[in-house]
């Protein structure tokens, strides 16, 4: 049997593109190193979809036996028609952010009936809305950061319960873009012109004074939570964007500097926040340990940052799962829900 080919999809209209080529970029070569056929394909921001530079060969039909479960992958082209990229046996969307994270994409390769890396539709808009995943969690049991939401269409109306600081954020995007840390009432309103200009709701939530800590999730239905990390911010005094991204601008400290009750604590919400928004595959919990030593879950990533020193990586890593395994484990769930769901009657 040839090898399994994968389409990573990178790039997509949101503001974190360039987090997602720098993403893919590592997962390409993480899955060539791993014996897999990686196939690049880069979305614009305008959302055109680009083949690779030697679109023949990519193109070719896949040499398989009559176990394969590669089938075309139509993609999104300037023509009248989707274009077709050959036989494809899995897709790895490395999109972050809005039009790729939230679903849309998912619901692109359900109906193209191929087998994808990470959450379902539901699970992935769910999670990218940080509204109505607190939702889900709180109809859960599951304790998580006080928030109120606000409409665009009724800012004039929008209360502050929480007092000062207060996190603004909008509530469809990552990787801390669009987000304020507001110290006073004469800041809120810049704010939230940041956070509007970004999405249509947005999140007044309450700033939680104690230790931000992170914990990786892989599996299908019987998911594994990995060490739980302690995320540092070196660039503020929270983890903005430039902690997140610029060299030096953040340490993970694994394990946690917590009790060992609270990582156990962490480890069992982040499980239970994964299977109650309906994940599989992968998905990295955010949570804080407050002063008073409660933990609380704050979001759920889908699709992570996916450099092989990215959180989600280093800290499976920390759990014994090199870079190479992680990304073999990760087409083998992602073949095993295609398979498995594939014997349903619709």
């Amino acid at each position: 049997m040839s090898r399994l080919r994968v389409a990573v999809l990178s790039g997509g209209r949101s503001s974190e593109h360039d987090i997602s080529v720098a993403s893919a970029a590592s997962v390409v070569q993480g899955l060539q190193e791993a014996g897999f056929d990686a196939v690049p394909i880069e979305i614009s921001r305008e959302g055109r979809w680009s083949l690779p530079s030697a679109p023949q060969a990519a193109l070719e039909p896949h040499a398989q036996n009559d176990e394969s479960p590669a089938s075309s992958l139509p993609i999104p082209s300037d023509r009248s028609a989707p274009a077709l990229l050959g036989a494809v046996d899995v897709v790895f969307p490395v999109l972050h952010g809005p039009f790729g994270e939230d679903g849309t994409v998912q619901g692109l390769l359900e109906l193209a009936d191929v087998a994808y890396v990470g959450p379902g539709v539901a699970a992935s808009a769910v999670a990218m809305d940080k509204d109505l995943f607190k939702a889900v969690m709180r109809a859960n049991g599951i304790p998580v950061t006080r928030s109120i939401t606000v409409l665009a269409r009724a800012r004039s109306e929008a209360r502050n319960p929480f007092g000062f600081p207060l996190v603004v954020k909008p509530a469809r995007l990552g990787s801390s873009v669009g987000i304020s840390l507001v110290r006073a009432a004469e800041e809120l309103d810049q704010a939230l012109d940041l956070a509007f200009a970004h999405d249509e709701k947005v999140l007044l939530e309450e700033y939680v004074s104690g230790t931000e800590i992170e914990c990786s999730v892989l599996g299908n239905e019987q998911p594994f939570a990995s060490e739980v990390g302690e995320i540092v911010p070196l660039k503020a005094d929270w983890y903005d964007f430039a902690s997140k991204y610029e060299d030096a601008g953040m340490d993970l400290v694994v394990p946690a500097r917590i009790s060992a009750e609270q990582s156990a604590r962490a480890q069992e919400l982040a499980v239970r926040a994964f299977v109650a928004s309906d994940c599989e595959g992968m998905a990295r919990v955010d949570m804080f340990v407050r002063d008073d030593g409660e933990v609380l879950v704050n979001e759920l990533n889908t699709i992570p940052g996916f450099t092989a020193t990215s959180v989600y990586a280093k800290l499976l890593e920390a759990s014994g799962i090199s870079y190479p395994e992680l990304l073999q484990r990760l087409v083998e769930l992602a073949l095993e829900r295609h398979e498995r769901r594939g014997r349903l009657r619709y």
